[in-house]
């Protein structure tokens, strides 16, 4: 499913025009990514949680040649799927 699915679904459930629910479904991503960006959490209850993880900086080897490369530290997204979720997915 990708974007313009999701779309197509809200449309129908929610019995919107699909321009008002594109509008919706960029809210909530938009709601989500902002919240993520001020560090914050976003839990869905049922369906899963988003948090931000850090990396810490390390080595590693360019497969290619063995050079060893320095990785640099970086943040990251992580999503934990809900109970609901893990048993619709069963």
């Amino acid at each position: 499913m990708n974007k313009q699915d999701l779309v197509s679904v809200v449309a129908e459930t929610g019995e919107l025009s699909k321009a008002k629910a594109g509008e919706v479904v960029d809210a909530m991503f938009d709601a989500i990514s902002g919240a993520l960006k001020k560090k914050e959490e976003v839990r869905l209850v049922g369906f899963g949680s988003f948090s931000i993880s850090q990396r810490k900086a390390g080595k590693g080897r360019n497969p290619r040649t063995g050079e060893e490369i320095a990785i640099a530290a970086s943040t990251t997204v992580r999503f934990k799927a809900g109970k609901s979720l893990k048993d619709d997915v069963n």
